[in-house]
């Protein structure tokens, strides 16, 4: 395979994309391990980016920040106000809805208060249609629901939309053989909003499935809340979904079906897309499977080489995903205790995936996303709940629980990247790693080179670094709001605000890769050669660049 070659030329900067030139034969690559601990780096809490796949498809749960919520100054007339008033064939077959002009204000103003279009929402029925999006195969495969095991629905809530919450519960019952379904258990997490108490109870009571709401005396987080459900669920498996979800036809028989093929599997269904503010059904990209930054922040790529050939081109066959998204799952009841359930001194939200994902796999599970099975999910771009103890205490407290007990030395690496985190490493651990020994798990390098050997961990690799202009003593930024599309190269102080930004891998392959899953390539615009960041394709000379003794690219 031919290396792209590129020769020194004057500089040249354009907004936006940098000019291949810009960089060549005056960068340098310089090793980040010694001096990162020196650096300066952002105090700001790492988020989640916005993540849009290659069909325009938001794929990241939501944004954390550290700030008030936009609805902590409503008043509670408004907060406790619940408008629902579904209009005939708004929505149906999972069609987008508009609210009319003259509604513009509300819309804006209520959106604040769950961070989706709470006026669409009620207007849409929580019974409404949606389309079939399995594939012909799939629904050639469906197995009986005869000798299936049952389930248990899980679900948290707090200060969740009343038409958000009920359109769960609805698709769920609606979609599914009522023989599979033993009961559905709502958590509510120390809801404040009054329609959610009494009314609540009222309504639930009646429907043709058991359901019923436990209540958290005090504001547990996602975690114990589920615990709390799971104590008392009577289901042979626990199938756990998020309060804004719609479930579409089939969905549950081949969760359930592989989990009766092999209980160690702890299963995830294609993650549709319901727009946040029209509330569309938009079908999810059945090639994509889940991952992580050396931040510990969950990501969406596409699935490797290495996974599609050992499904053998079998488009139905699960996909053994290196970690899961968390928000949506079934697993065996029993097998759930087994392994540990939740690490129960997490708190609130954030991380409880990720560390899942590494028990899973290291302690002889699997984690499986099923493309048979479709669960649409209202993305939001930020949280509208508040984090007590707040949001960087708690995220970093979540995932050094994680880096201590799953990581091994490799914990280090993480700490190296998120330095905001060094501070909370005292926390006692003791009872998870406790769990570890007792199912004798395996270790964080058997994880990274078995279950997810395309990480971005710098072993057996060329050269590991930051890209540095020496001329202008800046290193090459990436920003990555649009995954492979918009994603743009920039110089920017080194060692300021995300330092993970700016660490780049040269491969044996002369390929030069970021912790985003995108490789450095380049493309032709307007006569000129550019460099942009692109989705790997392990194939394109465009992505392959030389390193030499100079220390130039």
């Amino acid at each position: 395979m031919k290396v792209v070659h590129l020769r020194r030329r004057p500089l040249f900067l354009t907004i936006g994309i940098i000019s291949v030139s810009a960089f060549i034969g005056i960068l340098v690559m310089s090793s980040v391990f010694n001096h990162l601990q020196n650096m300066e780096v952002d105090k700001q809490v790492a988020v989640n980016n916005d993540f849009v796949s290659k069909g325009g498809i938001p794929v990241i749960v939501g944004r954390i920040v550290e700030k008030k919520p936009k609805n902590a100054d409503m008043p509670q007339e408004i907060l406790n106000t619940n408008d629902y008033s579904p209009q005939s064939g708004m929505g149906d077959f999972g069609q987008g809805v508009s609210a009319p002009k003259r509604m513009f204000q509300k819309v804006s103003e209520l959106y604040k208060i769950n961070q989706f279009n709470l006026v669409v929402s009620d207007m849409i029925s929580v019974n409404r249609s949606l389309p079939d999006v399995r594939k012909s195969s799939c629904k050639a495969a469906q197995n009986s629901s005869k000798n299936l095991p049952d389930t248990s629905i899980i679900v948290v809530f707090h200060n969740e939309a009343w038409s958000t919450l009920l359109r769960t519960v609805h698709s769920a019952i609606n979609r599914s053989p009522r023989s599979l379904l033993k009961e559905i258990i709502l958590v509510d997490d120390n809801s404040e909003r009054a329609f959610l108490k009494e009314s609540l109870d009222e309504y639930v009571a009646s429907l043709e499935v058991p359901t019923f709401v436990l209540r958290m005396k005090e504001r547990s987080g996602l975690m114990r809340s589920r615990l709390r459900g799971a104590a008392v669920a009577q289901g042979q498996t626990l199938t756990f979904l998020d309060a804004h979800c719609e479930c579409t036809e089939g969905w549950l028989e081949p969760l359930l079906t592989r989990i009766q093929q092999d209980r160690r599997a702890v299963v995830c269904p294609i993650i549709d897309v319901i727009n946040d503010s029209n509330f569309q059904y938009v079908q999810g990209i059945p090639l994509n499977w889940g991952a992580f930054s050396w931040r510990l922040q969950f990501r969406w790529f596409s699935i490797s080489r290495r996974e599609m050939d050992r499904r053998n081109g079998n488009s139905i066959s699960p996909i053994r995903s290196p970690v899961m998204a968390g928000g949506l799952f079934t697993i065996d009841k029993s097998y759930f205790e087994e392994i540990g359930s939740y690490d129960e001194h997490m708190d609130v939200w954030g991380g409880e995936n990720i560390e899942m994902s590494f028990r899973i796999w290291q302690c002889g599970g699997t984690l499986e996303i099923i493309p048979c099975s479709h669960v649409g999910h209202v993305f939001r771009k930020s949280t509208p709940h508040t984090f007590p103890g707040g949001v960087q205490k708690v995220l970093s407290t979540n995932l050094v629980r994680v880096a201590e007990v799953w990581m091994d030395d490799f914990k280090e690496f993480f700490y190296r990247v998120s330095p905001e985190a060094r501070k909370y490493r005292n926390v006692d651990v003791s009872s998870r790693v406790k769990v570890r020994e007792k199912l004798e798990c395996k270790s964080f390098q058997w994880y990274l080179e078995n279950i997810y050997p395309e990480n971005f961990y710098p072993a057996n690799y060329l050269t590991f670094g930051q890209i540095k202009n020496v001329e202008k003593n800046a290193c090459l930024e990436g920003s990555y709001g649009v995954h492979g599309l918009k994603s743009k190269l920039f110089f920017k102080q080194c060692g300021i605000g995300d330092i993970n930004n700016q660490l780049f891998i040269y491969k044996k392959t002369h390929e030069i890769k970021t912790d985003e899953s995108l490789c450095l390539d380049t493309v032709e615009e307007n006569g000129l050669s550019r460099a942009a960041l692109r989705q790997c394709s392990h194939t394109g000379a465009s992505q392959l660049w030389d390193y030499d003794s100079k220390k130039w690219i």
